[in-house]
C-alpha cells in the first residue's frame, strides 16, 4: 500500500513539473508524457513531426520504459539517428488500469533515473 502512496505522490509531481514546462500549466495527459519520452529519447528536439512520427516517437518510449522490466532491448541506432528495440518477451495480457499503472511506474522510475524528480 505504501509503494502506492509513493507512486501517486511521485506521478503527480511529475505531472505538475512536465505541464508547467510544456503545457503552461494544463495537465499533461499519459499519452502526452509517454510521447514526452520518446522526443527525449530521440534527442531531435527542435524539428517538426509528423502523425507517423509521433506515433514512433511514442513506440520508442514505450519501448525504453519497458526496457528495465526486460521486455525490450536496445538494439542499434539507425542512420537518422532513430533508435530500434527487440522485443525479449512479450507483455502479459494486462487489463487497461493495470496497463495505467505500470506505465505510470515506468515513467516515474525513467525520471527519477533522469533525476527529473526524486
Amino acid at each position: 500500500m505504501a509503494r502506492d502512496i509513493q507512486l501517486k505522490e511521485r506521478w503527480e509531481n511529475l505531472v505538475e513539473k512536465l505541464s508547467v514546462k510544456f503545457s503552461d500549466g494544463d495537465p499533461l495527459e499519459l499519452d502526452a508524457i509517454i510521447y514526452l519520452v520518446g522526443v527525449q529519447e530521440l534527442g531531435q528536439y527542435h524539428r517538426k513531426y509528423k502523425k507517423d512520427d509521433k506515433l514512433d516517437l511514442m513506440h520508442i518510449a514505450i519501448c525504453r520504459l519497458l526496457e528495465p522490466y526486460g521486455f525490450y532491448e536496445f538494439s542499434f541506432f539507425d542512420e537518422d539517428g532513430w533508435p530500434h528495440y527487440t522485443i525479449n518477451e512479450e507483455l502479459p495480457p494486462l487489463k487497461a488500469g493495470e496497463q495505467t499503472v505500470l506505465m505510470k511506474e515506468a515513467i516515474v522510475n525513467y525520471f527519477l533515473e533522469k533525476e527529473f524528480i526524486k
